[in-house]
């Protein structure tokens, strides 16, 4: 528990303290974002390089209290050394991403060249580290997959979870928070299931994140950029799998009979889902999945008048919601429990848009 509340407080510190220097050199540099294209929301130049800080913090406090020299953190020598080979290709992993959405930020990566960054990095997680869907845990009468079947399986999630925090990064804190959330469920998930070296990893990421809503929270004086989204992304793709993996027989009583692939998809529901929505919209119009457009759900409720503050806390409610709305479901049979956890998802991410402010938001307005 010490491991966990310091790795929280130093990436917290790390971030609040070194960003606004950040910021500084940012401009000085030129390394912003111009308010000149049609998809722009913002009328100032912003940062974008935001990432940087947010990975240096994250991979610092991780890496220094990682607690490789406290055994009573794992409950074997054998899930000791699985946890530090996880470690050494977590970090492996996170500085290639890392560096190809700095690349992205400064001078932009062509989309085939972001593909090989991704299945190479898909590659050390889940081949080399092993950190993949190993069985459904009973979602559809499957259990056990296939290896083949399993690192299939595990490299699209990455590459869906990645670039659903990647596609979401459009609004004042709204990936930034979204993060924040999916971070705590899980860390909150990690710690009371015993698997402490990733609630400290967790932990270590909400940290980073709360700081950097501080400057990113509306109006933002600074954006993650890739660099953040895509390193986000793919921390959050390694909880998301070890949720699944985790052993339910050994989670507290509250959550006895919880599935845990539901409840990884409820805690990443939101930009799952709006991923899901606006791919199949492109390919309703004959246009590229990967095309920029304003069919997203914040570019939505920014167009009904709602401010990037108001649309940031509707989606933040949305993405707290869903993950306490899935324990309800504890005992009830995975499959029907999978269904009904996407179509109530589904629901609840889409009901935001029965409401509509009377009239625009002065901050939307000036923002827009």
């Amino acid at each position: 528990m010490k491991e966990i509340i310091l790795g929280f407080i130093t990436s917290f510190f790390v971030v609040l303290l070194a960003t606004p220097s950040l910021i500084k050199v940012a401009k000085m540099k030129h390394l912003v974002d111009e308010p000149s294209e049609e998809r722009k929301t913002h009328k100032t130049s912003v940062p974008t390089i935001g990432g940087i800080i947010l990975f240096a913090a994250s991979v610092f406090a991780y890496a220094l209290w990682f607690p490789s020299d406290n055994m009573s953190y794992f409950g074997s020598l054998v899930e000791f050394s699985e946890s530090v080979k996880e470690f050494k290709f977590l970090i492996a992993a996170a500085i290639l991403i890392f560096f190809m959405g700095v690349k992205d930020d400064i001078i932009g990566v062509a989309p085939v060249k972001k593909l090989v960054s991704h299945i190479i990095v898909g590659f050390i997680l889940v081949v080399m580290s092993d950190i993949r869907i190993t069985g459904m845990h009973g979602v559809f009468d499957l259990y056990e997959l296939p290896y083949w079947a399993s690192v299939l399986l595990s490299v699209f999630t990455y590459i869906v979870v990645v670039n659903a925090f990647n596609l979401i990064d459009g609004s004042d804190g709204l990936a930034a928070g979204i993060g924040l959330i999916t971070s705590c469920f899980l860390g909150i998930w990690f710690y009371t299931s015993y698997q402490y070296d990733m609630s400290l990893l967790a932990f270590v990421l909400a940290g980073s994140l709360s700081a950097f809503l501080v400057f990113n929270f509306n109006p933002a004086r600074i954006f993650m950029g890739d660099s953040g989204s895509l390193f986000i992304g793919a921390f959050t793709f390694v909880m998301a799998i070890k949720c699944i993996e985790t052993d339910t027989k050994v989670v507290p009583t509250l959550v006895d009979g919880m599935s845990a692939p539901v409840y990884a998809m409820a805690v990443l529901a939101y930009p799952l889902i709006d991923t899901l929505r606006v791919f199949s919209i492109r390919i309703v119009n004959g246009l590229s999945p990967f095309a920029a457009d304003r069919n997203h759900i914040h570019h939505k409720l920014i167009d009904k008048g709602y401010s990037h503050a108001q649309t940031a806390l509707i989606l933040y409610a949305v993405s707290i919601s869903l993950p306490l709305i899935s324990l309800c479901f504890a005992g009830i049979s995975p499959t029907i429990t999978f269904f009904a956890m996407f179509g109530l998802s589904w629901l609840v991410v889409h009901v935001v848009f029965l409401f509509r402010m009377k009239k625009p938001s002065p901050i939307a307005s000036a923002t827009e």
